[in-house]
């Protein structure tokens, strides 16, 4: 039997253990509450840094890089993370409308893409192409004759009807090949206009957060306007001269290299400034009214076609939109008659967008009257 002094000792040694066990869980209990406490004050922390970088800020609290139109004095984004900018999207500040014309557009004109492949050789369109060749080519014979009486054409239509349902699927489809035009210089106007509003609106959207990010897409927005200019020629040479195959590719060629020499000047970093703004004007200016000469020719040489009007109506007025447009980028009205006021909307580069939009759909007339045309005369002229 263990003696009382024995026992005095063990109690006194568990009532220690105790307290050390008490002690020890009250350490835990405040170590994990610091923990709790410092892992809130960080996030919270994080959440102003956040909200700090995604507020608008005056022009006087923008960095010097991205001070470029002292006419617009507030709701700009500086230093945004890319997560946010991405979310400006819904977001008002001064380049939501310039984002969202470009966004639209581009739904538009990608929606005129898909329904411009989808009908493209459809059996309903080859069917209309070799019908309407076989009555031209079936009237056409009866005027080479002299046939006067309306009983005569009406055989000869039918016949050439009836010439048509005897021929295969194949045979139609070989034959409506040979008769429409080439599809591919509206493809690359679309796609040269795509690309264009691509690099505007990505730059518009992302170029608020840092300097190296901001000149990269400064650069690209320049040379997609480059492109989208060098491509919109495609389709007016390419089938005005169809017939004419060494101006075509005289044209063509030249437009291509003037274009080349405009995207490498616009991609140096020297000419992406705010100073270069006039020059930048210049250069897209001589790309545009270098198509001068080849309108004259094409002017003269189908000077007994009738549509021809309406053909320079159209590019006359995307060659005004883009003209007017330029002037406002350039002159930076009317924000520079009442500075604070047109912030949000109604300043110059909006008003640019919204005239080189309507150039583009100017043009986009001009070409699918190219493409009519072509379809329907064809080499024989």
């Amino acid at each position: 039997m263990s003696s009382p002094s024995d026992q005095i000792v063990w109690k006194r040694s568990k009532a220690g253990q105790k307290e050390m066990m008490k002690e020890t869980n009250n350490h835990h209990l405040h170590d994990h509450h610091y923990s709790s406490s410092k892992c809130k004050t960080e996030k919270k922390k994080a959440s102003e840094a956040t909200k700090r970088h995604s507020e608008l800020v005056s022009y006087r609290a923008l960095p010097e890089y991205m001070k470029d139109n002292e006419y617009i004095l507030d709701y700009y984004r500086a230093n945004w993370p890319l997560k946010a900018a991405l979310y400006s999207l819904f977001r008002w500040h001064n380049e939501t409308i310039n984002v969202w014309t470009i966004y639209g557009v581009r739904m538009v004109d990608g929606n005129e893409f898909d329904a411009f492949t989808t009908n493209l050789g459809s059996p309903k369109q080859i069917y209309q192409v070799c019908v309407d060749s076989s009555l031209q080519r079936s009237f056409s014979v009866a005027q080479a004759m002299n046939v006067s009486h309306n009983s005569e054409d009406l055989y000869l239509a039918t016949a050439a009807l009836i010439n048509l349902t005897e021929r295969t699927p194949t045979e139609m489809l070989a034959t409506a090949s040979d008769m429409l035009a080439s599809r591919w210089p509206f493809f690359v106007f679309l796609g040269g206009s795509m690309f264009c509003l691509l690099t505007s609106s990505t730059c518009h959207l992302f170029c608020c957060h840092s300097h190296h990010l901001n000149l990269l897409l400064l650069r690209f927005d320049y040379a997609g306007i480059a492109v989208m200019i060098v491509t919109s020629f495609f389709p007016p040479i390419f089938y005005i001269f169809q017939c004419n195959p060494v101006w075509q590719v005289v044209y063509l060629t030249g437009i291509t290299t003037i274009g080349i020499f405009t995207v490498i000047t616009l991609l140096t970093p020297s000419h992406s400034s705010k100073e270069c703004r006039p020059f930048r004007a210049l250069l897209f200016f001589l790309m545009g009214f270098s198509g001068i000469v080849p309108a004259i020719h094409a002017l003269i040489v189908n000077w007994s076609e009738p549509r021809r009007f309406i053909a320079l109506a159209y590019e006359s007025a995307m060659a005004l939109s883009y003209a007017v447009g330029t002037l406002f980028y350039v002159s930076r009205i009317p924000e520079r008659w009442k500075p604070g006021l047109f912030d949000l909307a109604g300043h110059s580069h909006q008003i640019f967008h919204i005239f080189v939009i309507l150039g583009a759909l100017a043009h986009y007339g001009a070409a699918l009257l190219f493409i009519d045309w072509r379809d329907t005369v064809g080499c024989s002229l």
